[in-house]
């Protein structure tokens, strides 16, 4: 594919999981509550709108990277039937499969935000993704095309993401309502991303492992080979570090991101809603009591005076009771 595939590929992917992030984050509840019952129906109308366009930014980018794949795919094709490279010819038929499946999902989506008479259930779209995400899975599981070669590992790294994207879309088939499963789709897409870049960055540039070095049979057939066992060893541990780095990075950028949305929307706020408990403390008979109001409330709302004693709970504290004796 080159450093150029593999970087826009991956660019691309980081951009689609980072939207879908953004648009599924859950907004303040409070805002949200009184906003749902002083809304006009043409503010409903917007707010459908608005999301409506959100889901069909999603599909274009969807549509456009599943589009360059198929692309990038036949054209792989064509060098492999002139290389005579039969393994390059049917792993590119295998991504043109995949890629097709996702380029499907996205134009069913853009037919049922456009066209009123093409409503699809959003769990058939969301089946479709389920499906080519495993096939995606299986492919890079299964792609052993030279078993000492170290671009296995980095493909072996590369399931982590996809594992990620596949069980957030089957929680996403069960609970539909849920906007956290979209959001950990989100962030397996990110992950997805920033390690096709760093696989285009191993495999095309400078930055691969020393004493290793890149033999294609044909354009997208290829396997870095390394001079002996230590440089193996080595390359496959600079690729679980850097797995890691990008890990790393990903998980502080979630959390600085997450904590300025939340001051931004204010939902910070609803975790901060509590009663203090000195508030309970109450002086009786001047001595150091403190009581517990009953939660069982009375049906008629009044509490007569001489049953007070009776609906709380006195505590008395040793230490004020010891005042009232003398001392000897």
């Amino acid at each position: 594919m080159g450093l150029f595939a593999y970087a826009l590929a991956g660019g691309s992917f980081v951009f689609i999981g980072a939207w879908e992030s953004l648009i599924s984050f859950p907004q303040n509840q409070r805002s949200a509550s009184s906003a749902t019952t002083a809304q006009q129906p043409s503010q409903r109308t917007k707010t459908r709108t608005t999301s409506s366009a959100s889901s069909s930014i999603t599909s274009v980018s969807v549509c456009f990277v599943s589009f360059f794949f198929i692309l990038n795919s036949l054209i792989s094709m064509f060098d492999a039937l002139k290389s005579r490279d039969r393994t390059g010819l049917v792993l590119q038929l295998e991504v043109i499969a995949i890629a097709s499946l996702f380029f499907l999902y996205s134009m069913l989506g853009l037919l049922s935000h456009f066209k009123n008479s093409i409503l699809l259930p959003s769990s058939i779209l969301n089946l479709l993704c389920l499906f080519a995400f495993f096939e995606e899975f299986f492919l890079f599981y299964l792609q052993r095309k030279d078993t000492s070669g170290i671009e296995n590992r980095y493909f072996d790294l590369l399931l982590v993401p996809i594992g990620i994207c596949v069980f957030s879309t089957i929680l996403e088939l069960k609970t539909p309502k849920s906007k956290f499963s979209r959001t950990a789709r989100g962030i397996g897409l990110i992950l997805h991303g920033m390690w096709l870049v760093q696989m285009g960055f191993s495999f095309f540039s400078d930055a691969m492992a020393h004493g290793c070095s890149l033999h294609e049979k044909s354009r997208g057939n290829y396997t870095v080979k390394c001079k002996g066992h230590p440089e193996y060893h080595r390359g496959r541990a600079i690729a679980t570090l850097q797995f890691n780095c990008h890990l790393a990075l990903l998980v502080v950028f979630i959390v600085g991101a997450y904590s300025i949305i939340c001051r931004k929307t204010g939902i910070e706020g609803d975790l901060m809603q509590y009663r203090p408990l000195g508030a309970e403390m109450q002086q009786l008979d001047g001595q150091a009591r403190f009581t517990l109001d009953s939660d069982d409330d009375n049906e008629d709302g009044i509490r007569e005076e001489g049953n007070l004693e009776d609906q709380k709970t006195v505590v008395v504290v040793p230490g004020s009771e010891m005042n009232g004796h003398d001392s000897h």
